[in-house]
């Protein structure tokens, strides 16, 4: 990855085409939901780059992680055969404790430490701290997941979270979440990010950014520069219809969708090398006049 090295508000930056711009954003009333991938936990060098970019951030910003490959890497060491089905995990209880060790321990403390090293003040969280997060295990349909956690925005602790916000303190938060009776619950990070971006657009203009090893939603998956630049409900349905957008896609999309109808001022999918490109999604088509986007 090419990095340059730039001043933004008294930091440098080691990438600076990744700053986010939030010119169209009011600075006393915004906030950052930004997600990062299991891709991007799994490779040191490109989390550090992200981190480092993340820390320079002076807005009020908010962290969720997912859980790349560490927990299922401590699952083979401990003698117990993950389980997927459709890249979902099966959570049972030996993989609840394994995830919480991992998702909630060694994920978290070290993106906190790595971002307090850059002057970041970071706090690590999962759903059951300050009862930050509920969320209902999932009912048995076709598939038992386990003990993973479906949530809603008023799941959400929302007064909590702008205290830690406005403190100071940046929330980095694990894929773990609780019911409230003392079980804790896999969460999908996607869905946790989405849900918090929900829950905090009551109180402030929330940009919601996927960050992952792609560089957008792509035309052609074997085609990293196939990027579709920007998305709303009709490309989106006609991308489905034509087969263009399947898989994994779907779900990130349908949470950004679902966000944006809910409150959510923009969602933008990307990666790590330009944060501030990426697949910019809509809920309409955007009328473009001069740099300020807006939606008719």
């Amino acid at each position: 990855m090419k990095l340059s090295r730039a001043v933004y508000k008294g930091k440098i930056c080691e990438n600076a085409a990744c700053l986010l711009d939030f010119s169209n954003m009011n600075d006393m009333e915004s906030i950052i939901i930004f997600k990062i991938g299991g891709n991007v936990i799994d490779h040191p060098p490109t989390l550090e780059a992200v981190l480092s970019d993340f820390a320079a951030w002076q807005n009020r910003k908010i962290l969720v992680h997912g859980g790349g490959k560490i927990a299922s890497k401590l699952m083979i060491k401990l003698g117990i055969v993950p389980k997927m089905v459709d890249g979902r995990r099966i959570t049972d209880r030996e993989t609840l404790e394994v995830v919480t060790m991992a998702y909630a321990g060694l994920i978290n403390k070290n993106i906190v430490a790595a971002i307090q090293r850059h002057g970041c003040n970071a706090i690590g969280l999962t759903g059951a701290d300050a009862n930050l997060i509920t969320a209902v295990k999932r009912p048995v349909k076709d598939i038992d997941y386990g003990f993973v956690g479906d949530l809603n925005p008023e799941c959400i602790s929302v007064n909590t979270l702008i205290n830690f916000v406005n403190s100071g303190l940046v929330p980095v938060i694990a894929p773990i979440t609780h019911d409230g009776s003392g079980l804790l619950l896999n969460t999908n990070a996607d869905t946790i990010a989405s849900n918090l971006a929900i829950a905090l657009a009551k109180t402030f203009r929330v940009q919601l950014v996927f960050c992952f090893e792609k560089k957008g939603v792509l035309r052609n998956p074997d085609d990293e520069q196939s990027v579709i630049d920007f998305l709303d409900e009709a490309l989106y349905q006609q991308y489905r219809d034509e087969g263009v957008i399947t898989a994994g896609m779907i779900p990130k999309l349908d949470n950004a969708f679902a966000a944006l109808h809910s409150g959510v001022a923009e969602v933008r999918i990307c990666n790590h090398e330009n944060l501030n490109s990426g697949t910019k999604i809509n809920r309409s088509q955007p009328v473009i006049t001069g740099r300020i986007v807006v939606d008719e």
